[in-house]
């Protein structure tokens, strides 16, 4: 099979293994160049970062433990004096002189509080609000805790409001007898110091170490207890968190380094080898940028052309391009399978095409002079023939063929291959045609008692005279214009059943779908012996109101008066429980929109009986939905169908005076009308 100028273009772009291997030694050198450059930047920094990180866990180590020792050292203090006051070498009046000293190079105590065992205060240092109720109730609760657990300990923090709602914290020193006697180990009170949590870290921490970092002390639920930021706020790059384990309170020592990360370019130089770098490749990517431009475009091309092939064959609508001269330039896989040729038998052909049905030679070829004259017809359905000789309808859409350019190079035709539609819709109108035989054979079973009864009135009054004339042969009596009168009648009688009779036949006979002009009068009287049948069991009034000089229309008779006969039935039984001066049936017929383009007969069939409710309006046109007990459902679902089948529509109002309006509108045959008026 010849390639087309899609696949040729495919095969002269494909790149070779020799075009490729070419660039992998560039590339590689410059993606590592690139790495080194990148990664030597990212390696100072990380180095820089990790020096500062280390430096920050030594300072907070040697910050913890300054800390550490300090407030140990201050604890042994206090239990030195607490010693002094359980062995009495202390007394209360030399309290205050004893501990200057101790508060005075330990900045960070404010207050020392000798309780009793009642937890009064004995004796205590000045500071702190001495009288503050706030200050003795913490006091006294320390003095409790050490109390219960017989060692000396820590309080959790706390705050006393009259001193600017600062946090302190107590170390507190159970006081107990230690002379042997009966009364060993008695409680004799407590010694309570009292730390500034924030005096801590403004005398323990060093300035230098403080302006750097942002140093705060937090509880075990990271609750901060107090805070020291003379550099300000914390960066949260470089953090560390160190405990200080003190008796009875477990604290954390955080701090958090105001440095920012070291920048990815720290100094001019590097920025100045990276700039190089980059103006080096730049003119690298300047000399092959024309060469990867047309090996993207060739890529982008060959991508297009394989999905657009992928995309033709697998496409089930037959496709076929034409030149300026008719010549067939491409053809799918599809349309090749849809005729049963090969590409090869129709690429390069000029018309005659071999998949042309010889019976419409002369349309094709009509339609070829059309597009060698630049016209094409859109769309139109034609039969093509098979390489095996079958026929088959298609459906045709053709356009115009454009260039990058704008400029017209030939035609695009979409074939459809229409065969299984058409033999739907073929099935699907036979299956109409027994639907409506079915309907009208129905529709004579509920008429047949009616129709039972009228004729037996002819046929009776038909044996009478017969009758009469034989008694008056066998008399010898003949009487010939008695005679003459009796079988006058029973022609009449014998007319009339036969007209019955007739108009039965004609109804249920089944035959093919016939349009004809016809006059909505001569539909109506056609109909009128059996609407007249139904009308007399039910003691209803039939008037008719159709003007003979009315639009004709196209349509099958037979369709038509299975529509009419259909809506009067319903119409008459509609009425059966009415008062006999409402029981009035009314036909009316007019024309509208005569001076449009769309020229239309409104037909009504008018009833005075008990409507249609709303609730049924909804579902009135569904098959089989019926408001009687025995009825089908279908009746007026095929009126529907049979109206719609002639372009009109069905449509339901309700009669001002009660009741219901059926109208149903067909397109006007003004032509006809025309030439028939002319005729008379």
């Amino acid at each position: 099979m010849p390639q087309t100028p899609l696949q040729r273009l495919s095969t002269l772009t494909a790149p070779g293994k020799q075009r490729s291997w070419r660039w992998l030694i560039p590339i590689f050198l410059v993606l590592l160049f690139l790495a080194v450059l990148f990664w030597l930047p990212w390696q100072s920094r990380q180095m820089e970062a990790s020096d500062k990180q280390d430096q920050l866990i030594a300072d907070t180590l040697w910050v913890e433990q300054a800390i550490t020792f300090q407030l140990n050292r201050d604890a042994e203090s206090v239990r030195l004096i607490a010693s002094e006051i359980t062995s009495n070498h202390l007394l209360a009046g030399d309290f205050i002189d004893r501990l200057r000293p101790l508060l005075k190079n330990s900045r960070e105590l404010r207050k020392i509080t000798w309780l009793d065992a009642d937890n009064q205060i004995v004796a205590s240092t000045e500071g702190l609000g001495s009288t503050s109720q706030d200050y003795i109730a913490q006091a006294v609760k320390s003095a409790q805790q050490v109390k219960d657990a017989k060692i000396p300990q820590f309080a959790p923090p706390y705050k006393l409001i009259d001193t600017a709602n600062a946090t302190y914290l107590d170390y507190s020193v159970p006081l107990y007898d230690e002379r042997d006697g009966n009364q060993r180990h008695r409680y004799l009170g407590s010694l309570v110091s009292t730390y500034s949590v924030g005096a801590i870290l403004d005398e323990l921490v060093p300035w230098w170490f403080a302006q750097d970092n942002e140093i705060s002390i937090t509880d075990s639920d990271e609750v901060t207890i107090a805070k020291r930021a003379s550099g300000g706020r914390g960066h949260d790059v470089y953090t560390q968190r160190r405990p200080l384990d003190l008796p009875g309170l477990s604290l954390i020592l955080r701090t958090n380094s105001t440095k920012s990360a070291p920048k990815f370019l720290p100094n001019l130089l590097v920025g100045s080898v990276i700039a190089l770098s980059l103006g080096l490749l730049w003119s690298l990517l300047a000399l092959w940028r024309d060469i990867h431009r047309r090996l993207a475009a060739e890529d982008a091309l060959r991508q297009q052309v394989a999905f657009r092939t992928a995309m033709e064959n697998s496409l089930v609508t037959g496709l076929r391009a034409r030149d300026l001269q008719g010549r067939v330039t491409y053809v799918n896989p599809a349309f090749c399978a849809m005729v049963g040729l090969g590409a090869d038998q129709l690429v390069g052909k000029l018309p005659p095409m071999p998949y042309w049905a010889p019976e419409g030679l002369e349309e094709f070829q009509e339609r070829f002079t059309k597009v060698l004259e630049g016209e094409v017809t859109p769309q139109f359905e034609t039969v093509f023939l098979r390489a095996n000789g079958e026929r088959f309808p298609v459906l045709v859409f053709e356009s115009a063929l454009v260039d990058a350019q704008g400029q017209q190079t030939g035609w695009m035709g979409s074939i459809l291959d229409i065969s299984e539609p058409r033999r739907a819709e073929e099935m699907h109108r036979k299956q109409q045609e027994k639907l409506q035989s079915s309907a009208r054979l129905a529709s004579m079973g509920e008429i047949a008692s009616t129709l039972a009864h009228e004729l037996n009135q002819p046929l009776a009054a038909i044996s009478s005279y017969t009758t009469g004339a034989i008694n008056m042969l066998e008399a010898g009596t003949i009487n010939a214009p008695q005679l003459k009168l009796a079988l006058g009648k029973v022609n009449t009688q014998a007319q009339r059943a036969g007209q019955i009779i007739r108009s039965v036949h004609e109804f249920v006979k089944k035959r093919e779908s016939i349009r004809e002009p016809l006059a909505i009068l001569t539909l109506v009287d056609n109909i009128m012996p059996l609407v007249e049948l139904q009308a007399q069991a039910f003691n209803v009034a039939v008037r008719v109101e159709i003007s003979p000089a009315l639009p004709w229309i196209s349509g099958d008779r037979m369709m038509l008066e299975q529509v009419l006969l259909n809506l009067t039935r319903n119409a008459i039984e509609s009425m059966s429980e009415n008062p006999a001066n409402r029981r009035i049936l009314r036909i009316n017929a007019a024309a509208l929109g005569l001076d449009t383009e769309s020229p239309h007969v409104m037909v009504s069939v008018i009833d005075q009986g008990h409507g249609i409710p709303e609730a049924v309006a909804v579902g009135l046109f569904s098959p089989f939905y019926s408001t009687k007990a025995d009825g089908m459902g279908m009746g007026l679902n095929i009126c529907r169908t049979a109206i719609e089948f002639h372009g009109g529509t069905l449509s339901h109002t309700d009669n001002g005076g009660g009741g219901t309006i059926f109208q149903f509108s067909l397109p006007a045959n003004v032509l006809h009308s025309q030439r028939a008026t002319i005729k008379d």
